[in-house]
């Protein structure tokens, strides 16, 4: 039993540092998830908190981790790995059941997992987990004296400075669909060979306090003695999905120009606020001159918000941003950079460069403008 205990310790131990490790490299996208969670229990009241336990737990998961591979206070430990894995398996659960969060966030955009394979991955690690904690007080650690616990301190601190280095920058790997190198309009596109999947239209009538069912081949002649109730499009095949399905830009009159920025043959930045009432305002003036200079340049730059257009202009003539707001879903400019405001470089529809407001680049010393000096 010593050994399957040890062979417990290594996987569970290996796949909580790889699991914190992934979400720390993006504590803020852990932070939406944990929104969504709060949202969906109806305790808006703790999304304040979502991004300092986002981190919390991503510390946490390597640190105990690591504590478990070593075998280091392992009473305390494998306490804390079951209560961890008893919340993760009911959040799952509750997701997969329910069909309310559709990613737990487990691996963030590393590995993405439908609802079921969360809950199955989790009653995976409780079956690990159990043969640790049963038999926690006989669990002999890997090192005597104090290296032990400077292996736990040691990976505290650097897995703190890793997660807060995340936060105040950007991701150290970007694993998102707007990752630097990637094109935006070709992960919109969907090939013409695609599988399209299958639907099935379902009509709701109500008949004498009755709702009944019908497909769309077998509604009952006499339907018109029938009121019509709803319609639902259930999906019996998904079919073929694009990376990315929700990017538009528009102006503040509605009017679409997505395809006028991805097919624009040259340079262009985007500075992206998904949200101009909580933008960090103490930067725009760093942001005004990077426009000025890209336009000294000749190079075309634009703001992305998904705040309203009276928001936008008001924000616009407050700072005297020298470059016009469009518009896009918040969620995507989320997705897109991981800063409120960032600044994002690109080429047509391929991202270039990123950058978090904390990091701004000199543009006279990027590459991309050597040539046009």
């Amino acid at each position: 039993m010593k050994y399957i205990v040890f062979l417990c310790r290594l996987l569970v131990g290996g796949l909580f540092i790889i699991s914190g490790l992934i979400k720390a490299n993006d504590p803020l996208g852990f932070g939406y998830k944990l929104v969504e969670y709060f949202e969906v229990f109806g305790t808006e009241f703790l999304i304040p908190l979502a991004l300092p336990m986002a981190m919390l737990i991503c510390i946490l998961e390597v640190v105990l981790g690591i504590a478990a591979i070593i075998g280091y206070r392992m009473v305390a430990v494998s306490w804390g790995l079951l209560i961890l894995i008893v919340g993760f398996t009911f959040l799952t659960f509750y997701s997969a059941y329910f069909d309310v969060v559709k990613d737990c966030g487990c691996f963030g955009d590393a590995l993405k997992l439908t609802p079921w394979e969360s809950f199955t991955k989790d009653i995976i690690l409780l079956a690990l987990i159990l043969p640790i904690f049963i038999y926690r007080k006989k669990i002999e650690p890997l090192f005597k004296g104090y290296i032990a616990s400077a292996l736990v301190v040691m990976s505290l601190i650097l897995c703190t400075g890793f997660t807060l280095y995340c936060y105040y920058f950007l991701p150290v790997k970007d694993f998102r669909a707007y990752a630097m190198g990637k094109d935006i309009k070709k992960q919109m596109e969907i090939p013409p060979d695609a599988d399209r999947g299958e639907m099935e239209i379902i009509f709701k009538y109500e008949k004498d306090g009755v709702v009944h069912e019908f497909g769309m081949n077998d509604l009952p002649a006499n339907i018109g003695e029938y009121t019509f109730v709803a319609r639902e499009d259930k999906v019996i095949r998904e079919g073929f999905q694009p990376a990315i399905t929700d990017f538009r830009i528009e102006n503040s009159d509605g009017q679409e120009y997505t395809d006028d920025f991805l097919d624009y043959n040259d340079y262009w930045f985007m500075v992206v606020c998904y949200d101009l009432k909580r933008t960090n305002k103490k930067v725009q003036e760093d942001f005004n001159k990077i426009a000025n200079l890209a336009e000294e340049m000749g190079i075309r730059i634009v703001g992305l918000t998904g705040s309203l257009p009276s928001e936008a202009e008001a924000i616009r003539h407050e700072f005297q941003n020298p470059f016009e707001y469009y518009f896009c879903d918040e969620i995507v400019l989320k997705t897109i950079v991981r800063s409120n405001p960032g600044l994002v470089l690109m080429h047509g529809g391929e991202v270039k460069g990123k950058w978090h407001h904390n990091e701004l680049p000199d543009l006279t010393t990027l590459p991309y403008f050597i040539n046009r000096k």
